[in-house]
């Protein structure tokens, strides 16, 4: 007999999906309505009929496509050598020191490809999933695991929107904006035409009329989410570092992540344009370690004057960056970025200052 603390978790795990049904069930009948009662029974042209079909179900196929890949694409989680050893977990236990703690992480983060740390300088360490976190990684609540470049928690999917499927949620806010912009435009004539009284009194009238106002009023705020969204993507960042910039070691910078347009775009969607448009992966990386401008000036930054110390704060406070090596994922991300003369500084970055212990779930 299961306990009854397991049957609470199924039946919220149950009420996480009523959005996704609700979703499903407005296209389920979108698709009636605009199919059988818009362009079989309404429609009487037989070349606009056609062409509408066709455009039609090419559009709803992508939305239906992608939006199955990001409800359906399980979240990336941290690699192995993210997660601490079994004698490294029973040390991190039994030590009460701060200190001890301290130099416990500091060991492991040493050799990881770790640029960031929480707000007060601490080590970013998950105590759920007894993990460093990589750079941009998070703990959802929701799924109760670290995300590897954790954007947010949508419940519109029942889904983590992160590495793993980030390409394909905004390629779902793409093809349904598209979806409904094609369905107001190719209905608008016969809302006006029912509105009016221009066409019978017949069955067709409230679906095509609702279907007018629902698809006119998804597009408004479909268009507001996806033009964040875009903004995200040109800039690099995630709708979490949007709120909150990550902290490197020379202090908070929301463009830290940032490479230029061109590259931050195809960090996302890859670097083979003919998968762009459709939802198969191809975003760059392993989503654990992340270029940055520390490595790869944003060119979208204005240049440092000459003879200026970007590791040297503005009170005199210096900065000192030991040398790790880049990842491979890395190489890849920034490879084509670089002058031939640049190709030393491309072997450099920062290393984790393990400062203390501190939750951030």
């Amino acid at each position: 007999m299961a306990p009854s603390g397991s049957r609470n978790v199924d039946c919220w795990r149950v009420l996480y999906w009523i959005p996704v049904l609700f979703i499903c069930v407005i296209v389920a009948w979108s698709y009636y309505a605009y199919v059988v009662q818009l362009c079989i029974e309404t429609i009487e042209n037989m070349g606009e009929k056609i062409v509408y079909l066709l455009a039609y179900h090419v559009l709803f196929s992508m939305f239906v496509w992608s939006y199955w890949q990001t409800i359906f694409t399980k979240p990336m989680n941290p690699l192995k050598e993210f997660h601490l050893s079994h004698s490294d977990k029973e040390l991190l236990e039994h030590e009460d020191r701060r200190e001890s703690q301290q130099e416990i992480l500091r060991r492991i983060a040493k050799d990881l490809p770790i640029y960031t740390h929480t707000m007060s300088g601490a080590v970013r360490y998950c105590e759920h999933c007894l993990l460093l976190k990589p750079d941009r990684c998070h703990h959802c609540s929701a799924c109760d695991k670290c995300i590897l470049k954790m954007d947010h928690h949508c419940p519109w999917v029942n889904n983590c929107v992160g590495f793993s499927n980030y390409k394909f949620f905004m390629l779902f806010l793409a093809y349904s904006l598209l979806y409904c912009l094609f369905i107001t435009a190719t209905d608008l004539q016969y809302f006006i035409q029912f509105w009016t009284n221009g066409l019978p009194d017949t069955q067709a009238k409230f679906h095509i009329m609702f279907l007018f106002f629902a698809a006119s009023t998804f597009s408004l705020s479909l268009a507001f989410l996806f033009a964040y969204h875009c903004w995200l993507v040109c800039k690099n960042r995630s709708t979490l570092e949007a709120f909150r910039a990550p902290a490197f070691h020379y202090g908070p910078d929301k463009n830290g992540f940032s490479l230029g347009l061109n590259k931050n775009f195809r960090q996302v969607f890859g670097d083979e344009k003919k998968y762009w448009l459709l939802p198969i992966f191809s975003s760059l990386g392993d989503g654990c370690s992340f270029p940055t401008c520390l490595v790869n000036p944003d060119p979208e930054q204005p240049s440092s004057p000459p003879g200026h110390n970007p590791s040297i704060k503005s009170d005199g406070e210096s900065h000192q960056f030991p040398p790790k090596p880049l990842r491979e994922s890395q190489s890849r991300l920034i490879s084509n970025t670089q002058s031939e003369g640049s190709e030393d500084r491309d072997k450099r970055g920062t290393s984790n200052p393990a400062l203390t212990i501190e939750k951030e779930t």
